[in-house]
């Protein structure tokens, strides 16, 4: 499989998209004023101590103060902290005690665990750490953890028997799933950045002045190091020449050998017009997604979950109908694998393939949806065919979703993508009239309507024969399908009627 990622750096935003076999899979954007925060570390100022919460309040320099439970306070950078005479924190110690720790006032170092969502500010801990590509970094520590799906023994020995050689006594490390098969010169080489990124942070904690941030985990050219570009990777594009350098720079402490594989574009043509990725943008707020046979998905987006159905659509098939409906769900599973990764469809996926009767055809399309997600990212699961014929898929969220990052609720239908139909719009017209009538009396009126609007009224003579003798129907392509405008001669009144501001 040939991988690719296009990278789109403007003033604005920074887009990066992920081609398999010239097809987009992933897409990945950062805006100024959607930025996440979690991961980064801040040097704060505590605002307010609440013993009976347990917590305390930190201003860190963003909109709102996040929130500190006495749960995550750590020890090693706290002013004035007496190890003698103040027990270290744990998870059952008595949390109204959080004022022996820290006043207000006082400068503390906090990492963001959760972001702000709402009125609600970040959630943020003491604990500090920094993650790199294979390993995560976590200072004033000393053991050497390993992640549970690395299975192989002898691989774990090998790993922490590289890792002791090259470590800081205290210096703890969390070896990632992808850290299996790498390198002495590979852990090394990581290692090192992550201490000279340590000890950069270190002189931050000293002379910054709070609150500030003093390390950034969702800067584009860090994650895209860490968490995208790798071995697997054939080439990256980008079309920013200072990007490319700061890029190329990261990539020498940790993996410089993938630095032959950057590339600067420099042509005319806007970079994702070039791939063929801003077509596939605009794709992304379609309902309907068209299968290579003649089939099609609907996908329907709601609070609590995302509903999948599978349709025939125009393919026939060529043998039997078990045939037919087998090839267009194995079909389906591949285009919805590539869409969940695509659109960040999270929580929980119900998809309704069409109905097989035989159990084989069942186990080939849970294979093929499973086989195609194994390239996400994500933590997901997928459940057998129900009784109901439905399959279920859970996923993780791990960032705002596409959809949300591009678009906004529409104002016009208040997000149910459905408005006012055109006979509910002319009755709520003729009530209207009907109301107003007792300070209206018998003025002329111009009532202003969608050019729509106005050729279905004058298709129907029975709606015509109901409008006003001295009202006149004048077209406006500026109001909407499910809106009218009243402008009385004189132009006393003059009304723009919306069915929910009538009624709500």
């Amino acid at each position: 499989m040939f991988t690719e990622i296009i990278i789109n750096v403007n003033a604005i935003e920074k887009r990066v998209a992920i081609l398999e076999d010239h097809r987009l899979v992933e897409l990945f954007v950062e805006k100024d004023e959607r930025k996440n925060i979690v991961g980064n570390i801040y040097k704060g100022i505590v605002k307010n101590v609440l013993p009976g919460m347990g917590a305390a309040f930190i201003d860190i320099g963003e909109d709102r103060t996040s929130f500190l439970h006495y749960s995550d306070i750590a020890t090693d950078y706290l002013e004035d902290f007496d190890e003698d005479n103040l027990p270290i924190i744990n998870k059952g110690g008595d949390s109204s005690k959080i004022g022996d720790y820290i006043k207000e006032g006082q400068e503390i170092i906090v990492r963001v665990l959760k972001n702000p969502i709402g009125k609600k500010g970040a959630r943020v801990s003491g604990h500090l750490s920094i993650p790199g590509k294979f390993i995560v970094f976590v200072p004033n520590n000393h053991r050497i953890a390993i992640s549970r799906k690395i299975n192989n023994i002898e691989e774990k020995h090998r790993i922490k028997s590289i890792l002791n050689s090259v470590k800081d006594p205290n210096i703890g490390l969390i070896v990632r799933t992808d850290a299996v098969g790498n390198t002495n010169e590979e852990f090394v080489q990581e290692y090192n950045g992550l201490y000279k990124t340590w000890r950069l942070i270190e002189k931050q904690i000293k002379f910054a002045k709070a609150p500030c941030c003093i390390f950034d985990d969702n800067d584009l050219a860090n994650t895209l190091t860490r968490d995208l570009f790798s071995s697997k990777v054939d080439r990256l594009i980008v079309d920013n020449k200072a990007f490319k350098n700061k890029l190329i720079s990261l990539l020498q402490l940790v993996s410089p050998e993938l630095s032959e594989r950057v590339e600067l574009y420099q042509e005319d043509s806007p970079i994702f017009d070039a791939y063929g990725i801003e077509k596939e943008i605009a794709k992304i707020f379609h309902s309907r997604i068209p299968l290579p046979s003649g089939g099609y998905l609907i996908i329907e987006q709601t609070e609590a979950l995302v509903a999948i159905d599978v349709n025939t659509g125009s393919f026939i098939g060529n043998k039997n109908y078990e045939e037919t409906i087998k090839k267009t769900n194995i079909e389906a599973a591949v285009e919805i694998s590539r869409q969940i990764r695509l659109r960040d469809l999270s929580g929980i996926v119900v998809v309704d393939f069409i109905d097989m009767n035989s159990e084989n055809n069942k186990d080939e399309v849970i294979n093929t949806l499973r086989s195609n997600l194994r390239r996400d990212r994500a933590k997901n699961k997928i459940y057998p065919f129900s009784q109901l014929g439905l399959v279920e898929i859970s996923r993780k969220k791990t960032k705002t979703s596409v959809v949300n990052t591009f678009s906004s609720k529409c104002p016009y239908c208040n997000g149910s993508g459905r408005i006012l139909s055109r006979e509910s719009t002319i009755m709520h017209l003729f009530r209207w009239l009907q109301r107003s009538q007792y300070f209206i009396g018998n003025e002329y009126l111009k009532i202003y309507l969608h050019p729509e609007i106005i050729k279905y009224i004058n298709e129907n003579s029975n709606i015509v024969k109901k409008i006003p003798s001295k009202a006149e129907l004048l077209p406006d392509e500026l109001i909407h399908q499910d809106s009218f405008r009243v402008v009385l001669k004189d132009g006393n009144i003059d009304v723009t009627s919306k069915f929910e501001k009538a009624y709500n």
